[in-house]
């Protein structure tokens, strides 16, 4: 997720900066994306690391949409941030199955 030069998290981190927001995610924020796409994976149909790509999308959709509005803001994501905003969706298999 962080080492290759075109790495998911780098990209996201980009993309955001040319809004002037800048993100920053934490060591423990990005193991627990990783357990999330193996455990959607497991759960459901493996798509292997694109499963990554969905779950950083809908990770980081509300920032992505006020982006304007966070213009110079810092923001760095932790591993509740993670929890809260994805924890219910990987309980429910269905709507795993569907949105991640």
């Amino acid at each position: 997720m962080t080492e290759p030069r075109n790495a998911l998290i780098k990209q996201y981190t980009e993309l955001l900066a040319t809004e002037g927001v800048k993100v920053k995610f934490s060591q423990n924020s990005l193991v627990e994306i990783a357990k999330i796409a193996y455990t959607v994976n497991e759960q459901t149909e493996n798509i292997g690391a694109r499963r990554l790509h969905t779950i950083l999308e809908k990770l980081l959709e509300d920032i992505s949409f006020e982006a304007p509005e966070l213009t110079g803001k810092d923001i760095e994501i932790h591993r509740e941030d993670v929890i809260e905003k994805l924890g219910e969706l990987v309980k429910d298999e269905d709507l795993s199955r569907y949105i991640l």
